[in-house]
């Protein structure tokens, strides 16, 4: 577990754009910098947990913690440019694009889907999305591991990226949708599923070229979206013959 310790190097992570799994503050602290971190992690997504004493003494054996410490992520992230040149040299490229996916179990989930599917590349929002942490490593069976996962500051931005390099955007929804396999998926497709709450974000669904949803035949209208990404990924795959 990689540490950083103290009051000033926590908060230059935070704003220099480390990636930080978590946030951990000594029950009681107080002052400028204190509120300052707290702020700048919430701008971030980056969750903060203010813990006892002893649990906070069992993270770090270090002497000065100022009542502060973050854990920082080890996984390794590619750019955007790299997924996209790895994708193109397939017959059929597909990414899976997570639009502000907050449950680190959900998370695991669907990246082991995702490498059973064998998705050529992964795209998180930087902002408002689990960090990729032992519990998503665990559930996700090791499956990170094998995976290419880049994240991005702007959606939009990327979405835009991927439709001038021949990728076609399909989000997952209810509004507006059509059947999920009545799409032709033999096409270069970057494949969106959104927040396990509010699905995928309105300025997303706009620069979609289609929007699937998954037919429902019980009273609940929806499924958990880790389930929904397995479904919708393995249609993609029949389709192709893969």
């Amino acid at each position: 577990m990689n540490l950083i310790i103290g009051r000033k190097p926590v908060l230059e992570a935070i704003n220099s754009g480390d990636e930080l799994e978590q946030i951990f503050i000594l029950y009681g602290q107080q002052g400028t910098i204190i509120t300052a971190i707290r702020i700048a992690a919430k701008k971030r997504g980056i969750k903060c947990t203010e813990v006892p004493f002893q649990k906070f003494n069992s993270l770090s054996s270090h002497q000065n913690t100022q009542g502060i410490i973050a854990v920082k992520s080890d996984q390794k992230y590619s750019s955007l440019e790299e997924l996209i040149s790895l994708s193109r040299q397939k017959r059929y490229p597909l990414l899976l694009i997570l639009d502000s996916i907050q449950d680190t179990h959900n998370l695991g989930a669907i990246l082991r889907s995702a490498e059973c599917a064998g998705v050529d590349g992964v795209i998180l929002t930087k902002y408002n999305s689990a960090p990729i942490n032992e519990t998503v490593n665990k559930t996700s069976a090791g499956a990170i591991s094998y995976l290419k996962i880049c994240t991005v500051n702007n959606l939009s931005v990327s979405i835009k990226q991927l439709t001038e390099n021949g990728f076609w955007i399909v989000g997952s929804s209810l509004d507006n949708s059509k059947n999920y396999n009545e799409v032709d998926y033999k096409i270069p497709v970057a494949l969106i599923v959104g927040n396990e709450e509010k699905g995928i974000r309105k300025l997303t669904a706009d620069n979609c070229d289609f929007i699937v949803s998954i037919p429902m035949n019980g009273k609940v209208q929806s499924l958990n979206v880790s389930v929904a990404t397995g479904i919708l990924l393995f249609e993609i795959l029949r389709q192709r013959n893969i």
